[in-house]
């Protein structure tokens, strides 16, 4: 289990935009899963939308980049050192679906899943659930580089 103080010490994101509180599971250079519970608080949901709060697709998209990131750097072994020394760039994602809207109280899980990683560059499957329902699911592609 990865809790949030030490998702901060892999990735550089911090509030608002630090997408996942927590990973449950993690099978170095396979899969991940995590979560990010949404609440009424989110700075989005002052204007998506006002009376009818959804979380915006694009946030779930980027909390499962922000998995795929942790994913990517604990299946290098890499040090703390040498981890605050790279950053995750996404350069493509593909394949988005968005099946069933995420409201303020779900618990989004991110299930990852690396479909190939050659050197700095890796293939991740993407998906997210609310209550084991699908809600997203897309295919990222990510390099790992020197800040």
């Amino acid at each position: 289990m990865i809790d949030v103080v030490e998702i901060q010490k892999i990735l550089p994101h911090r509030f608002p935009f630090l997408l996942i509180d927590k990973v449950t599971e993690i099978d170095s250079g396979k899969t991940l899963i995590g979560y990010k519970n949404v609440t009424i608080g989110e700075h989005v949901f002052q204007g998506h939308f006002p009376g009818h709060p959804i979380y915006p697709g694009v946030m779930i998209l980027e909390g499962m980049a922000q998995a795929g990131g942790i994913l990517a750097f604990k299946s290098m072994n890499a040090t703390e050192e040498e981890i605050a020394n790279k950053v995750v760039y996404f350069m493509s994602i593909d394949k988005a679906k968005f099946r069933n809207p995420v409201r303020p109280g779900d618990r989004l899980e991110y299930r990852i899943s690396v479909i190939k990683n050659k050197a700095a560059i890796w293939v991740l499957k993407g998906e997210a659930y609310v209550d084991d329902k699908i809600v997203s699911e897309a295919e990222l592609k990510a390099m790992i580089v020197d800040k």
